[in-house]
């Protein structure tokens, strides 16, 4: 089931006090917190949704004084009020955390504090793994994206940024929002990732040749400013373009549906790491904010490992 319908601003579910301090925490997501424009729109998405149920729940908008009176039960509803409609924990985690960071906002700012909102137990959500394509597939991948559009540039294109996302680690969002002055050119470039956080990241000669064999047969002329990848028309490439073209090459391999492009970048992180490679340096090279997020690929290693000794080992052998 879809989130809840976003409202228009100012929230007619929220007084005019609340409103303002809305308009206040959005700034400030902006500005000195630096989310990226997609994570704002995200949860200014939650908020909206969480002061809509409140409007319904106390039975008028909510203003910054209700904020600060709700009990743990009126959390709870809000809980259960997602539950009944079918929203999934993931999603609910997610909302309950751009709550507790709006009343922390408003802690600090306002001065309207809660207690309660910390009492509320986050939902338990299910043990999620990232899902690497083998070595020897991310390869075939590679090579098919060469071949499999009908205009050469094309497939260079996507050739090159497949090469970005497995030889480099990168985020879709990341190399589509690469500009031509940024195209590598040496053993390292800097990346832009979320939050507006940079990191440097290796390149791999093939990964330079990849790009500048696109750029070679790309039909459009370019500015330092323009963007890298380029759709049909000339405008940037959007992800959508990318993720059908790795639905083709999937199904001219016979890779599963958990082959898309994202999973390149777990290929990168999960054969760096079976390949001896630090967990510490793997994280810098992904960008990853805490260390528990990448310390997830050590499962997935773990996981491949046992799979091997079990179908190898001669007392396994049924």
């Amino acid at each position: 089931m879809a989130e809840p319908a976003g409202l228009t601003p100012p929230p007619p579910s929220a007084a005019a006090d609340l409103a303002r301090a809305v308009d206040g925490w959005r700034d400030w997501l902006a500005g000195e917190r630096r989310m990226a424009e997609h994570t704002q729109s995200a949860y200014d998405r939650d908020l909206r949704a969480f002061l809509g149920f409140l409007a319904d729940h106390l039975g008028a908008p909510a203003g910054l004084t209700d904020l600060a009176d709700l009990k743990t039960m009126d959390f709870r509803a809000y809980l259960a009020r997602r539950r009944t409609s079918g929203l999934s924990a993931t999603s609910t985690a997610r909302a309950l955390s751009t709550i507790r960071t709006f009343f922390r906002y408003l802690e600090r700012r306002h001065g309207v504090a809660n207690p309660a909102i910390h009492m509320v137990r986050t939902p338990k959500l299910p043990q999620s793994l990232p899902k690497a394509i083998g070595v020897e597939d991310a390869s075939r991948a590679l090579d098919m994206a060469e071949v499999i559009a009908e205009e050469p540039w094309i497939a260079a294109r996507d050739a090159a940024i497949l090469c970005l996302l497995y030889g480099c680690g990168l985020r879709i969002g990341e190399a589509l929002a690469l500009n031509r002055r940024d195209a590598p050119a040496s053993d390292a470039m800097t990346i832009l990732g979320k939050g507006g956080k940079e990191r440097m990241v290796p390149v791999l000669p093939i990964v330079r040749k990849a790009v500048a064999d696109y750029l070679a047969l790309c039909p459009y002329a370019g500015e330092p400013d323009t963007p890298l990848f380029l759709g049909a028309r000339g405008k940037r490439l959007q992800p959508a373009v990318l993720q059908r073209a790795m639905r083709l090459i999937r199904g001219a391999l016979g890779l599963p549906d958990s082959a898309t492009p994202h999973a390149l970048r777990h290929s990168f992180a999960t054969h760096l790491l079976s390949g001896g490679g630090d967990l510490r340096a793997i994280q810098e090279l992904l960008g990853h904010a805490s260390l528990s997020t990448t310390q997830r690929y050590t499962k997935v290693d773990t996981e491949q490992l046992l799979a091997v000794y079990r179908s190898a080992h001669p007392r396994d052998r049924r």
